[in-house]
């Protein structure tokens, strides 16, 4: 048999193995279905970025064949909720001192480590100046690898609100200036406007305080259902989703009621809001491995107390919640806040969303079917006939040990390979 044709590529200093064939067949030990649990037997056949059918017969005898001898192969995960753009090492009053440019560059680093990790798709839910436009479109055109990106551009926020500067004193004068900070409807709509402009896919807006940002509190509402409203149908009329920050319940209930696709964190959601979450049809994207990360490396990674003081709250009632959204049917999504902790380490969130309700099954569709349905992406998600090539694979069943997806040994999207460590 053949194996498919690779060479090594010197992108950001560190080697890839990458397929340039334009048609190949894959032959793993299984393929799992990611809507039923099953793992079915046999070869996907895949043409340039697409699997054009799966069967236990090869056609052709001049096709690239790589068999995957022991492995599973699923779909590409999402995570609806990074943060590509920045080095994450830079914490607190430090972070000032990163410009736009140094931002961008560990991008790139981060989209990388993303991909690598098995991560295929990624919403990065806020980036000042648009960086992620500029990451998102560099990947597209191959100057960089990274995982398929949606963005929202610059956070909305009110001022002083969890996506405004507050480190900084009045006479920096910087915020006044962010057409992001906006406080009436109509700014809001203009904001919208500008970040659709300047190549936004998404609106991200800030419904609450937030754990990370000085001096708000996240219990306490940040925009007026007026506002929130103006947002969500100014991006809607352009066909843009729209993700709302909020960890405060009055925030996640004013945030659903103006008819967001997506709450972020949800960390103080309760039963009535959960059940109007389900009636609305929108989407929980909540973070629950984060707290650990941030309460056990935060303090020497330059985390502001303040912050620390929070999240020793809002992390323990979090997963509580997560457990009543996830027994009341909420439709659920794999978020994690990457940019907290490091870009790669995604799939840590997996063995605590089974830890706090859902069996590895559901943590799979979370970040599949659920997340594709979310991002309203068609073809993706699945390892099916017609859809993306997008795949990974595991050393053995995922569904018995969900850690095993910390240590993605395949990874393959649009039909190229990125990652082969199975040899």
């Amino acid at each position: 048999m053949k194996t498919a044709s690779k060479c090594f590529l010197l992108p950001l200093f560190l080697f890839t193995v990458v397929s340039f064939s334009s048609e190949l067949v894959l032959i793993p030990e299984n393929i799992l279905d990611v809507r039923t649990g099953k793992l079915i037997k046999g070869s996907i056949h895949i043409k340039n970025d697409t699997i054009v059918s799966i069967s236990n017969e090869i056609k052709s005898s001049s096709l690239n064949i790589i068999e995957l001898n022991g492995i599973t192969l699923m779909p590409g995960l999402m995570d609806a909720h990074v943060h590509l753009i920045g080095n994450n090492e830079l914490n607190g009053y430090e972070s000032i001192s990163e410009s736009s440019e140094m931002a961008t560059l560990y991008g790139v680093k981060n989209a990388k480590n993303t991909l690598l990790a098995g991560f295929t798709t990624v919403r990065n839910v806020g980036a000042g100046n648009f960086a992620d436009v500029a990451l998102r479109d560099a990947i597209k055109k191959g100057v960089v690898l990274g995982p398929r990106m949606i963005v929202s551009g610059p956070t909305l926020s009110i001022s002083g609100g969890h996506g405004d500067n507050n480190l900084l004193p009045f006479d920096s004068n910087i915020n006044e200036e962010n057409h992001n900070i906006v406080n009436s409807p109509w700014e809001a709509r203009k904001a919208v406007r500008i970040n659709r402009k300047y190549g936004a896919d998404l609106i991200k807006f800030t419904a609450t305080g937030g754990v990370m940002s000085k001096n708000t509190d996240v219990n306490a509402r940040q925009f007026t259902l007026e506002e929130m409203t103006a947002i969500v149908d100014e991006a809607h009329s352009h066909g843009m989703k729209v993700a709302a920050h909020a960890h405060g319940l009055k925030g996640i209930t004013t945030a659903i009621k103006a008819g967001v696709d997506s709450v972020e964190h949800a960390s103080f959601i309760n039963e009535d809001a959960i059940d109007l979450a389900i009636k609305k049809g929108t989407f929980l994207s909540m973070d629950i491995y984060v707290s650990d990360y941030i309460l056990g490396e935060g303090a020497k990674k330059g985390i502001l107390e303040e912050s620390l003081a929070k999240e020793r709250t809002v992390g323990k009632l979090q997963r509580k919640n997560f457990m009543l959204a996830h027994s009341k049917g909420a439709s659920m999504v794999f978020g994690t806040d990457a940019g907290i902790y490091d870009h790669g380490d995604n799939a840590k969130q997996f063995k605590y969303m089974v830890q706090f309700g859902m069996t590895p099954l559901e943590a799979i569709q979370a970040s599949t079917i659920n997340t594709a349905n979310l991002f309203g992406i068609e073809m993706i998600g699945e390892v099916k006939k017609g859809f993306k090539a997008d795949i990974i694979g595991v050393s053995s069943n995922p569904l018995k040990d969900i850690s095993i997806l910390e240590e993605i040994v395949f990874v393959m999207k649009n039909g190229v390979i990125y990652k082969d460590e199975t040899n």
